[in-house]
Order: structure tokens, then C-alpha cells, then sequence
């Protein structure tokens, strides 16, 4: 006991060389001849040199001088990292925490039979806390690999205590040299019997790490000094997470759930120096996730895990940790912000000159959107994921980069997300038609109305190659709202049916309106901008129209279509009136140059629709078809007799057939419309 002693008042040394050697000797000596102490020598150890050493080093390094001393170093080279006594200090305490913590971890089954054991598990905690909070790097760093050596119990002591278990965390450890190594996955064990007395251990080691992440993660007030963490102390910090929720899993709550959320959403926040950006953040085209999204990533699939195999109780926190990952699927095109502390986003910084960067979320967010999709596919049953309208907030949340579009940070993002939206709509309709609300389905409407026709253009670079494959996106719009939604419509809130309509009938003629005639003096009156006609959305307006089309119809045996009917005849009429005026408009402004190819398709698709359409009313039940859809065709009629003066035969055609059709229509003063007898 006495070598012990001196061997702790030689660790607080004024000298640095002669703490090291002693500390390595102090400790060197427990773990090597331990075994042999008796438990009242134990407790000396701990209560008389151990945790004494721990709180002298602290107060020493805290007052410790962080200027460099000529005087005393004289004219030997110093490492830039050991100049100041504050950072001779500071490599001390660093030695003395992981001492003491790996005696906890090796010696634990003596400590434990100890009374006081649990006092000073609390003490050891305290210490690992202050240091994790202090603002040197090095020992923050430090306190955290020394949390994590106090959760991962050896192998020998699982084997002599049974009520002890943990399997250290899966990815990226931390080893005491501060590299990160990789691990294999590894699972816990089989459940078994954890006392109360374990709990309450636990349970403060739970505590602890959401108060080092709370503390070390506020944003700072004064923009004058400026503390932010590491990348590497907020990595170490959330790989600790996996090992210490097995812990606390059967005492693990909602609450404990928003806690853990904040920690993690604050860390993701902070950002990185700017001289040092260049070696954290990677560059383009070799965009991947960060160490610390990574572990943000683990932690999550943690708690989702859990979910899955835990009690009824768990299965509730299902729509907390939707809220979570939808949170973080936001971050590619909303990169969080930290306070008030001004940063540049990633991607835009020319230089070192910034202070602050912003990381790079795009990878990261992609990741969550998958996680949502995949846990939405196991869960969209659930009676907590229905009542909490999980997938009205899953569309809502797509909504942002779907209406972003062109303008994402990344081309990758909304296509991810228009393709996720596919599959959680193949599983969440059935559900929706229902369960769910009219608020829903308003933003289902607003969704694909504001991705259909987003606000921001394609780039000037995009191919026609590429404009087509993104068109083929659009199609695929079109037919979900096809085949899924319109055959329920009579179970669907018809102010949304509505909205669906007018998307379809804006989207049949989107083509006509995006045409650009440049029509110039007579030498060059041909001069048309050929390069949107190239670009023009044909396959997507005929998609469009042949959908009103096809809802058109009065059809009384096809359960849901009579909802419809009146809508879609009225949007398809309109829109053909739309197309036929502007085609007479645009034809005359074109002289002797015929449109474009895709017009004049589109003008015939026109005419042979109306001719069907007219023959199809003419064919239903007089009470089938309201005045009002009358009136509208025969308004129509004038716009057709515009058209005779086209020069393209193939119009001519379909206009023909067209005018035809209006023969039974026609009839004298008086006597009323027929109705196809």
C-alpha cells in the first residue's frame, strides 16, 4: 500500500517525465499483481490513491500555464503539442483517466464486491464527464475512449459474471492510440437476468453520455470565442451509443428517445474548420459519408432493431424514429445550421479563406431516405404508424426535393426520392384509402402537381437523352395516378380527385404551351426555336391525355368511374378547346413554316379525341350527361371551324372526322338538344 502511495504523489511530479514513469508503473503494477490485494486493500487503492490522483491531476492541469516557459525548456526542441505546461498537464491527466478506467475494466469483478462500488462507478463517471467537457482536445478526446473501455467488459469477466454482458460496438472502434480500426459486427448476447443494482449503473452511464452530448454539442453565444468539438470526439462520442443502449434497452423510453435525437441532430450540425475541410470532407465525384454520419447511421439501425424485436411498449417510438430519419433525409437539400455561426455549405468554397464549412449531408441524406423506405415497407401497418399519419409526413417531406428538382444540390437526390415515393405509395395507398385523412391526400396532390411542373428549369447541359429519361420519370407520375388512384376514386375526397384532374388536363397540353415562335422578316420567317421542340414533354402530354381520356368514358359498370366521369369530361373538354386555339394562334404567327412535328401529332391526337369523346356522350344515358357538358361542346364547335384552314393533311383528317360527329347535334329553334336516339 505504501508503494502505491508514493507512486500516486510521484504521478503529480512537477516533472512531466518523471508523472509518466510513475503512472505507467502505478498502473503496470495493479494490473500485473492486483489479483493479490485483499478487498480492504482494494478499497484503499481506490479511495486513497486512485481517485485522489484523478482529482489533483485535474485541478493541477486546469491551473496550469498555457504560455510557453524559455526559461525552463531552455534550448531544447520541444514538440509543438508539449511546449506549455497546460499540455504536459494535459497528457497526464489523459495517462491518469485511462489507468484508472482500464483497472475498472480489467479488475471489475473485484471492484464489484466492494460495498461502496457503486459510489465510486458514479465518481469514475464524473471524472470522465469533466474531462469529456474540458476544452482541450486531447482529453475530451481521451475521457470518450475511456468511457467506451468501461463498457466493453473482457471476455474474462463475462465469463465469471453472468449478469454482466456487452459486445463492444459495430464498425469503428477506437483504439488507445486515437486510430479508428474496424470491427465485425458483432450481436449482443442472448437476454439474461440484469439486476437492479446493474440498472442503476447503467442508468448513470446513460445520463453521463447525454450530458457530455448536450453540453459539448451547444451551439456557442458569443461568436468572439468559438469552441466547436472535433469530428473525431463527436464520432467517439456516438459509437459509444450501440454499446451502452444495450444497457439501458429495458429501460429505455420515449423520452430517453427525444434525448438521444437532440444529441445526435446537434452533433450532425456542427461544422468544420475551414483549413481543415480539405481533409475531412471529401471531394466530388468521390462524395461518401463522414465517419461521424456513419455512427449517426449505426446508431439509428440500433434503435430500429430494437424496435422490431422489442415489446409492444417499444413498437410505439415507431414514429418518433420516422420523425428522426425524415429530419435527416431533409439535410441534403437543407443543410442544418449550428446557432448563429455563420458557415458556407459545401461545394462552394474556393480556398481556405472561409472559417467554416458546412459538411456534406447529400450521401447521408440518400442513406435515410433508403431507411425510410425499408422500415415504412415493415411497418406502414402498424397501428401507431396510422394513428401518428406517418405517411402523410413521409410525403411531405419528399415533397421539398421533389419540388426542388433541377436545383438539388445533387441530380442523384430526386431521383432517389421520386423512386422512393413509387414504393411507399405501392404500400401505403391500400392503407390510406382507409385510415388516413384528407390532409394526406391534398399532399399527395400538391406533391405531384409541384414535381410535374417544378418551378426550376432543367440545365442548359442537360441532353436530350437525359431529358427524356427524366420525362420518362414523369410518365410513370401519371400512370401510378392511373392505375392506383383514379379506379378508387369514389372512396377519395373529391376535392382531391379535383386537384387530379386539373394536373392531368395542365399536363395533356404542357406542351403546347412550352413552344417558343420566333418569327422574324421575311428572309428568315422560318426561324423556329427547334431546339423545345425537341425538349417538348410529348410522351408525357399524351400520357396525360390519354388518361383524361380514359376516365372520360360513361361507363356504369366499372365501380368508381361515375364518380369521375363529369370531372374528366369537363378537363378533357376544356383542354382541347386550349389546344385548338392556340394550334390556329400559333399557325398563323408561323406563315408559310409548318409547327413543329410534335404539334401537329399532338393537334390530330386532339381532333380524334373529341371525335371519340363526342361519340361516347352521344352514346350514354340522357340523364348520364349534365346540360352543362353540352353547352361546353357545342362552344367548341366554333374553335373547329377555325382549323379548316390548316395545310396538314393528317389534321385535315381528324378534323373531318370530327365535324362529323356534330351532324346529330345540329337541329331546329326550339326543339332541343338530342341525345343520340
Amino acid at each position: 500500500m505504501c508503494l502505491f502511495s508514493k507512486l500516486g504523489e510521484l504521478c503529480v511530479d512537477s516533472r512531466p517525465a518523471v508523472r509518466k514513469s510513475a503512472g505507467q508503473t502505478l498502473f503496470s503494477t495493479i494490473s500485473a499483481h492486483g489479483s493479490l490485494l485483499q478487498k480492504s486493500t482494494w478499497s484503499k487503492v481506490l479511495w486513497q490513491v486512485l481517485f485522489p490522483l484523478l482529482e489533483n491531476v485535474q485541478s493541477l492541469s486546469s491551473s496550469a500555464s498555457s504560455t510557453k516557459d524559455e526559461q525552463t525548456t531552455g534550448n531544447i526542441l520541444i514538440h509543438h503539442s508539449r511546449d506549455t505546461a497546460e499540455k504536459q498537464w494535459a497528457e497526464t491527466r489523459v495517462l491518469s483517466l485511462a489507468g484508472v478506467a482500464r483497472t475498472f475494466n480489467s479488475k471489475r469483478k473485484i471492484l464489484q464486491q466492494i460495498g461502496d462500488f457503486p459510489r465510486a462507478w458514479s465518481l469514475l463517471l464524473e471524472h470522465i464527464e469533466n474531462s469529456a467537457l474540458c476544452l482541450s482536445a486531447e482529453v475530451s478526446l481521451a475521457a470518450l475512449k475511456s468511457f467506451q473501455e468501461i463498457l466493453q467488459i473482457s471476455r474474462e469477466s463475462k465469463s465469471d459474471d453472468p449478469k454482466i454482458y456487452l459486445e463492444a460496438p459495430s464498425g469503428e472502434e477506437i483504439n488507445r492510440t486515437g486510430e479508428t480500426i474496424k470491427s465485425a459486427t458483432t450481436k449482443p448476447t442472448p437476454k439474461q437476468e440484469v439486476s437492479d443494482v446493474d440498472i442503476a449503473l447503467w442508468s448513470m452511464a446513460w445520463k453521463v453520455w447525454l450530458n457530455i452530448g448536450t453540453n459539448a454539442t451547444k451551439p456557442p453565444n458569443d461568436s468572439n470565442k468559438v469552441y466547436v468539438p472535433s469530428q473525431n470526439f463527436l464520432t467517439a462520442l456516438i459509437q459509444t451509443f450501440p454499446s451502452l443502449f444495450q444497457h439501458i434497452k429495458p429501460r429505455f423510453v420515449a423520452a430517453d428517445l427525444t434525448k438521444l435525437s437532440n444529441v445526435l441532430f446537434s452533433s450532425l450540425s456542427v461544422p468544420v474548420h475551414g483549413d481543415a475541410s480539405p481533409f475531412i470532407i471529401p471531394t466530388f465525384p468521390e462524395v461518401t459519408i463522414t465517419p461521424l454520419q456513419d455512427a449517426t447511421l449505426q446508431a439509428m439501425e440500433v434503435l430500429i432493431q430494437a424496435l422490431r424485436e422489442g415489446e409492444e411498449s417499444m413498437n410505439l417510438m415507431y414514429p418518433h424514429i420516422f420523425d428522426q430519419l425524415l429530419t435527416y433525409s431533409k439535410f441534403g437539400v437543407q443543410a442544418p445550421k449550428y446557432g448563429h455561426l455563420e458557415t458556407k455549405v459545401f461545394g462552394t468554397v474556393k480556398g481556405p479563406q472561409v472559417d467554416w464549412v458546412t459538411m456534406n449531408f447529400v450521401p447521408f441524406s440518400e442513406r435515410t431516405i433508403e431507411m425510410v423506405v425499408d422500415l415504412y415497407s415493415t411497418s406502414a401497418n402498424h397501428s401507431s404508424v396510422i394513428k401518428a399519419h406517418v405517411l402523410q409526413n413521409i410525403i411531405k417531406t419528399f415533397r421539398i426535393p421533389l419540388s426542388l428538382k433541377y436545383s438539388c444540390p445533387s441530380p442523384s437526390t430526386w431521383k432517389l426520392v421520386i423512386n422512393s415515393l413509387f414504393t411507399v405509395l405501392d404500400i401505403g395507398l391500400p392503407v390510406a384509402r382507409k385510415h388516413e385523412s384528407s390532409g394526406m391526400w391534398s399532399e399527395l396532390s400538391l406533391t405531384f402537381e409541384e414535381f410535374l411542373f417544378t418551378k426550376h428549369p432543367s440545365p442548359p447541359t442537360l441532353t436530350v437523352e437525359e431529358f427524356q429519361r427524366d420525362e420518362a420519370i414523369d410518365c410513370k407520375v401519371v400512370c401510378v395516378i392511373r392505375d392506383d388512384i383514379l379506379p378508387y376514386a369514389g372512396n377519395l375526397p373529391k376535392d382531391f380527385i379535383v386537384k387530379i384532374m386539373e394536373i392531368l388536363n395542365k399536363g395533356s397540353i404542357h406542351s403546347a404551351t412550352s413552344d417558343t415562335f420566333i418569327v422574324f422578316s421575311a428572309p428568315s420567317y422560318h426561324s423556329i426555336d427547334t431546339e423545345s421542340s425537341r425538349k417538348l414533354r410529348e410522351e408525357f402530354a399524351k400520357t396525360c391525355f390519354e388518361t383524361l381520356l380514359q376516365f372520360s368514358f360513361i361507363n356504369q359498370d366499372k365501380e368508381g368511374e361515375g364518380a369521375i366521369t363529369k370531372i374528366a369530361v369537363l378537363s378533357l373538354l376544356q383542354r382541347c378547346q386550349d389546344v385548338v386555339k392556340k394550334y390556329v394562334d400559333d399557325e398563323r404567327l408561323s406563315g408559310k413554316c409548318p409547327l413543329p412535328r410534335p404539334r401537329m401529332a399532338e393537334m390530330s391526337s386532339v381532333l380524334k379525341a373529341i371525335s371519340t369523346l363526342l361519340g361516347s356522350l352521344k352514346r350514354a344515358p340522357k340523364n348520364n350527361v349534365e346540360a352543362g357538358v353540352w353547352k361546353q361542346v357545342i362552344n367548341l364547335y366554333p374553335y373547329l371551324v377555325e382549323c379548316t384552314t390548316t395545310s396538314s393533311p393528317h389534321v385535315c383528317k381528324a378534323l373531318k372526322d370530327a365535324l362529323h360527329e356534330y351532324k346529330d347535334l345540329l337541329s331546329a329553334p326550339g326543339s332541343g338538344i338530342p341525345n343520340g336516339k
